[in-house]
């Protein structure tokens, strides 16, 4: 069993009331229908991961201008609300909680995807080197973006907003930001994405702007202690280039850390790079609660290294993305120290039920244990 002595306790991230601190992390696993309607299959995929503290849903895209790849669901229109609340429902009915994660492409969305075929929206008009993804097996290049105008920007928070509205209705418990993986928020908080010389470019404070502006109108929808930021501090992920990202990213930290018409924000989901120093200094700039998805290169995170983080008191929560794919009653396996099982890539974006619905709880955790923890 686990021999962590802060695994098992409950947490209070904002106002959200964790059972554990055993995190879903969000993972694009493309099985929304063609309209982006979220499905009875995802229903139960996420209702079978309950156990989990809290469960982080992939990224549902914000508005038509910030699609994705097909399969990407997401909660802009009245049928995709009504397949998000089946998926909160079934979660909620299995004594889990959940809250969406707000996504936007910006610059690495592609045209075919986009209304009337437009160019995707970025800081500047600076094309990503790497590629879009159209459909889950489909590869293109990126294309040059339009620079946002204020307008644009304007517009877009204006969508986070919409979108945040959008959760409440289909009954999320709250909202996670994804600024982080070269999307729209961290394409802003760049060197090489953002080559603004207005008031969202140049300076660290210019370029979190953006990304604080974006917290603050989802908090004034559904409150400060439901509203999340996820990070990834340092990664080049899609093409991301941060030449000082302590400087940034302890401001924006430090920004937010006041909260929100005297809330707190609910939590910072940190994915670590292989600097662990800057998960230390978002530690220490941050007084929420924090989530940290540990650095292990290109395995899936190993339990243990995650516990040791939690217990040495380097997070308050850990998450977990590609154990969750292969082992929806991870969190007990965890608790009763039953190997998970390996990750099968070849499922990630299939589809299907194969590899998403079908995988079988281990023995042990399906009749429990025999011995006291």
């Amino acid at each position: 069993m686990s021999s962590s002595p802060t695994l098992h306790t409950p947490l209070t991230a904002g106002t959200l009331a964790l059972a554990n601190r055993v995190v879903m992390a969000p993972m694009t696993r493309n099985r929304a229908d063609a309209a982006g309607v979220p499905t009875a299959l995802m229903a139960r995929y996420y209702a079978q991961r309950a156990s989990a503290g809290l469960i982080i849903t992939e990224g549902a895209r914000i508005s038509p201008t910030g699609h994705g790849p097909v399969g990407q669901p997401g909660l802009h229109t009245a049928a995709q609300i009504a397949g998000w609340a089946a998926v909160t429902e079934a979660v909620h009915q299995a004594g889990g909680r959940i809250v969406v994660q707000l996504a936007h492409h910006g610059r690495i969305a592609h045209p075919s995807l986009l209304p009337h075929g437009v160019r995707p929206l970025g800081p500047s008009a600076v094309t990503a080197a790497s590629d879009a993804r159209t459909t889950p097996d489909t590869l293109v290049p990126t294309v040059e973006p339009n620079a946002m105008s204020r307008v644009d920007i304007s517009e877009t928070l204006d969508d986070y907003a919409a979108a945040a509205e959008a959760a409440l209705r289909a009954g999320f418990d709250g909202v996670e930001l994804q600024g982080a993986n070269g999307y729209l928020i961290h394409q802003f908080l760049s060197d090489n994405a953002n080559q603004r010389t207005d008031a969202y470019g140049g300076s660290a404070e210019n370029r979190i702007r953006f990304a604080v502006e974006a917290v603050r109108a989802v908090a004034g929808v559904v409150g400060a202690g439901r509203t999340a930021l996820r990070l990834s501090p340092g990664s080049g992920y899609n093409d991301i280039l941060e030449l000082d990202p302590a400087d940034s990213y302890g401001l924006l930290a430090e920004r937010l850390g006041a909260g929100q018409g005297g809330e707190s924000y609910a939590y910072l989901h940190v994915i670590e790079g292989p600097d662990p120093k800057l998960t230390r200094l978002l530690r220490e700039r941050w007084s929420g609660a924090l989530i940290v998805n540990p650095f292990t290169g290109d395995d899936p995170t190993d339990p243990a290294t995650a516990l040791a983080r939690l217990d040495a008191g380097e997070a308050d929560a850990v998450s977990f993305a590609r154990l969750f794919a292969a082992n929806p009653d991870l969190a007990e396996r965890i608790r009763w120290g039953v190997a998970p099982a390996a990750p099968d890539p070849d499922t990630f974006h299939d589809g299907g039920a194969t590899g998403y619905t079908d995988l079988a709880r281990h023995d042990l955790v399906q009749k429990g244990p025999t011995h006291h923890e």
